[in-house]
């Protein structure tokens, strides 16, 4: 008895012709690197040079890299030459890619936990080590924030009342109307999906700015700054850092909203829109996990 024999339909797994854009990519890294290296070093020790043009030149290539790739992108997909699997792919490729910045930002949290916890209680004297408070810093006070350094600075601690509070509501409320939006499109509501996108966009934008009045505030105000100590450099480290992924993901979002009025995305193909929400919650995460422990605690 011959075995029956199964007609299987494969789909088609779209492989892209040679492109320049890995490789521009590179350049833009390294100039980064090169750059922004050149730059700290003139920077503290008060010289000028090229390290700031080279770092600017790097940031631009690496924007021509960003726009000339993802058009490509763009119009590999409406051309409809991507596959099921080939989605597969790009879901994978975005859930390691939050979970990467996962561990980004728990390494920042894991130094703030060290300083906090381990540090601050071993220089005030813990565990028998009372010499080290009296030969390292003999006017050390084991309390958290630390708004004085050794050198005589004193500063004052950002309270979570006022723009912390009020960004942290803005971001919530963003995450909202971005589910909402999210929501529209799949129902195919373009006129939901067009106004909850615009909303969050603004609401981003506006958590941006409030942003930029807490560090005005901060460094003419407060006095605190990158010299603040261990206090200043973990705040201006975990607030910068996220600041910046805050406004990536708003450049993403802005990207969406103009395919958007493009009529792109229908409600069974739309994962970059997904997968720019994912980006957007995964930030307002962090967000919420920054304010407890950095203005709340």
């Amino acid at each position: 008895m011959q075995p029956e024999v199964q007609n299987h339909e494969y789909q088609k797994y779209y492989v892209p012709a040679q492109s320049p854009w890995p490789i521009v990519g590179a350049v833009a890294l390294f100039l980064i690197a090169v750059g922004a290296g050149n730059y700290v070093v003139q920077a503290t020790k008060g010289e000028t040079g090229y390290g700031g043009h080279i770092l600017l030149a790097g940031i631009v290539v690496l924007l021509v890299m960003l726009v000339g790739w993802f058009k490509n992108q763009i119009d590999e997909s409406m051309a409809g030459l991507y596959s099921d699997q080939l989605g597969r792919s790009y879901r994978q490729g975005m859930s390691w890619f939050i979970f990467s910045e996962v561990m980004f930002f728990a390494a920042f949290f894991g130094a703030l936990y060290y300083a906090r916890f381990i540090s601050v209680p071993w220089l005030g004297g813990a565990s028998n080590n009372a010499m080290t408070n009296e030969v390292l810093w003999p006017t050390f006070e084991a309390m958290w924030p630390l708004v004085s350094t050794p050198g005589g600075t004193t500063t004052q601690e950002m309270s979570a009342a006022g723009l912390p509070t009020i960004n942290t509501v803005i971001l919530l409320i963003s995450s909202i109307t971005l589910h909402f939006a999210h929501v529209g499109l799949e129902q195919n509501k373009r006129k939901q999906l067009t106004l909850m996108l615009g909303i969050t966009i603004l609401l981003g934008c506006g958590f941006l700015f409030l942003q930029v009045e807490e560090y005005i505030h901060a460094y003419r105000d407060l006095g605190l700054t990158l010299q603040s100590g261990i206090y200043g450099n973990t705040f201006f480290m975990l607030t910068g850092f996220h600041g910046m992924h805050v406004t990536l993901g708003t450049i993403i979002l802005i990207v969406l909203f103009f395919r958007v009025l493009k009529g792109h995305f229908t409600p069974e193909n739309h994962f970059a829109f997904q997968a720019g929400s994912w980006y957007w919650h995964f930030v307002d995460v962090v967000w919420v996990m920054l304010y407890i422990f950095v203005y709340v605690l």
